[in-house]
């Protein structure tokens, strides 16, 4: 039993001592998540719902995803001018008004600017979210702290599809309102528990801290003479023009190899990946509590690199769990080092704006993924393809072992 308890209490060691903020953000991701009933289920919204074809779905999804792009520059900017508190409260408060008019307008094409509107609101929260947990958090415990926020996001978000799902045939209108609810009951925790945390940016940070100290100039200025950040930010691009593939080469893979069960397989499928980082976060986060996030990163681009490249060369049901299993792991090493190797290299006064510009640099590879892959499968078999998307993967896992190498040469220039 002590033995068990001590391995307990070793796991969840990286979470244990946080900021009380942490956790209160964590219950405010969570609560926030299990309402995402919306934007999940934007296609069959537009076409079972407002009757459009599905180019124009698409393009109207492109148009509200490519929203969060300015939107989380302004964010950004707003974020360290005004504070972190009060952007985030303003512009949840403001979405979520956003979608009870969307409700109160009734099922028709007048929902569409709402919805619009929302997605511009909620663009401006991320980084603000970002700059928040890097006030309240050092190098040491930073990477608990990220963690924990990604986990109660995924808690969240286990359950927020599932009750759309059910309300979305009869239920639309309570499918925007309970969205709108569930953010403002995360908002107000953030407004009772939560106080503005800008002014620790003009705390005195000490020399083992150097490239958090305040510094006068634009964004613009900071990255030219940190290029290590751009040069993280490029190759994290190869990363997520990869990851791209989960939802784009994999559902199509699995239906040409299992026809007429791909979206049944495909959906077990994304509920393993599911379980697996829900499960496992804590125990990797423990796990890689010692290493340093530029290796982390490239332990999870090899991972990423043998989950998605086997699936060039099986495709039996238990390859497709295996591949999910290994590079679901590397999605949850990538995605809890990433955030914090760019706030240890930013300074404090630029937290904001720098959580809005690499991540916008990083996703690009999210939407040109898809775009790139379809049309190499104009020439080449989607076997090939995978192959392929192996290959680009080594090669981005070895750009970022390169960067890791000159690390202390670039990151001051």
């Amino acid at each position: 039993m002590k033995r068990l308890t001590r391995n307990l209490r070793k796991i969840l060691n990286p979470y244990l001592g946080l900021p009380k903020e942490m956790y209160v953000l964590f219950v405010a991701r969570m609560i926030n998540a299990s309402g995402a009933f919306v934007f999940p289920l934007l296609t069959l919204i537009f076409t079972k719902k407002l009757g459009m074809s599905n180019s124009q779905a698409g393009l109207f999804i492109t148009l509200c995803g490519s929203l969060f792009v300015p939107s989380g520059m302004i964010g950004g900017k707003l974020a360290d001018s005004y504070g972190r508190k009060k952007i985030i409260v303003t512009v949840n408060t403001l979405a979520a008004l956003s979608y009870i008019m969307a409700a109160l307008v009734g099922t028709s094409m007048k929902m569409i600017p709402f919805i619009m509107i929302a997605s511009v609101f909620m663009g401006m929260a991320d980084p603000a979210y970002s700059a928040i947990i890097a006030d309240l958090t050092n190098p040491e415990n930073r990477d608990g702290a990220y963690s924990l926020s990604y986990m109660g996001f995924n808690l969240g978000f286990a359950v927020g599809p599932i009750i759309g799902g059910l309300l979305f045939e009869n239920h639309l209108k309570l499918l925007f309102i309970g969205d709108a609810l569930t953010a403002l009951i995360a908002t107000g925790l953030i407004v009772i528990f939560i106080k503005e945390t800008i002014n620790k940016t003009h705390e005195i940070i000490g020399e083992e801290r150097e490239l958090e100290k305040r510094v006068e100039g634009s964004i613009f200025q900071v990255l030219t003479k940190r290029p290590i950040l751009i040069w993280f930010a490029l190759i994290m691009f190869g990363y997520s023009f990869v990851y791209a593939q989960w939802s784009f080469m994999y559902p199509m893979y699995v239906e040409k190899s299992f026809v007429n069960e791909g979206a049944k397989l495909y959906g077990k499928l994304a509920s393993f990946n599911g379980i697996i980082v829900i499960t496992l976060t804590p125990i990797i986060t423990s796990l890689l509590s010692k290493v340093k996030n530029i290796m982390k990163v490239f332990y999870g681009g090899v991972l990423y690199a043998i989950g998605f490249g086997m699936l060039g060369f099986v495709n039996t049901k238990l390859a497709f769990f295996i591949s999910i299993f290994i590079f679901t792991i590397g999605e949850v090493i990538v995605t809890i080092s990433s955030t914090p190797f760019i706030v240890n290299h930013t300074p404090a006064s630029h937290r904001g704006r720098m959580n809005a510009i690499l991540p916008l640099i990083m996703r690009m590879g999210n939407v040109l993924g898809p775009v790139v892959m379809g049309y190499v499968l104009n020439s080449y078999s989607i076997v090939i393809g995978w192959k392929i998307v192996g290959s680009i993967m080594v090669a981005f896992a070895l750009f970022m072992l390169v960067l890791k190498k000159h690390e202390t040469n670039i990151e001051m220039s």
